[in-house]
């Protein structure tokens, strides 16, 4: 799962971030208006938290062109103003939930983990062939004998396993499984490791799906029959 965090608060977007990420998220974060529009523009994300006061515009603007572009993220407001009137306005233009400042980081999580569930992302088993996931526990199983993998090799299989069959451009899925440290390096090696180790791991489990190259793109997952 993929959060974007905005957030001009720079203690509290720390907090928040590192309190995400433990529980298992893959976070962004953006300060301003300026940087939260371009990210929006840029990437996908799953869950988005917001705050409608930015030093650079109305965290609302966000929402309406959030719900221009048709995008399925979920929203969380999480914002100082607590008036009614906001919280019809946000809600209103797309928002799934709000959650006033001050707040506990537990319930930031707990909030986010019943946004989730409610999307259908969260409580129901991810099954492509004989391999399943339960994103509760970001667990995996193989005719329901455990997959023991590590954490991000989790999340490169979550993110075919709810895309079987579509061709995954290696910078998106870089994106998606390593956020803003993706741009940190200047080649794919960290990726071409990872994707190599989850690819072992699914064929010595005896695995109906396997991950295949597509040359000069990226990735996707097939299953058998559609092997080339």
């Amino acid at each position: 799962m993929k959060l974007l965090i905005v957030e001009d608060e720079t203690e509290l977007r720390r907090m928040m971030a590192e309190t995400l990420r433990e529980a298992g998220y893959v976070v962004e974060t953006a300060r301003t208006y300026a940087e939260a529009e371009e990210k929006l523009h840029l990437y996908e994300y799953d869950c988005i938290l917001l705050d409608l006061m930015l030093p650079d515009g109305d965290g609302l603007e966000l929402l309406r062109m959030l719900s221009g572009q048709g995008s399925a993220a979920r929203v969380i407001i999480t914002s100082a103003k607590d008036s009614v009137e906001d919280k019809v306005a946000g809600l209103d233009l797309g928002a799934d939930d709000y959650l006033p400042k001050p707040f506990h980081l537990a319930e930031l999580t707990a909030r986010v983990r019943s946004l989730i569930r409610r999307s259908g992302a969260g409580t129901h088993r991810i099954e492509v062939g004989n391999v399943s996931l339960n994103p509760d526990d970001r667990s995996a199983a193989v005719e329901g004998k455990p997959l023991n993998l590590l954490h991000k090799e989790y999340h490169i299989l979550y993110y075919f396993m709810t895309r079987p069959g579509r061709v995954v451009d290696k910078q998106v899925l870089a994106e998606a499984v390593w956020g803003d440290h993706a741009d940190q390096s200047d080649n794919f090696s960290f990726l071409y490791q990872q994707v190599a180790n989850l690819k072992r791991k699914l064929k010595e489990a005896g695995a109906s799906v396997a991950i295949q190259a597509v040359y000069g793109f990226g990735y996707k997952l097939v299953e058998e029959g559609e092997r080339s």
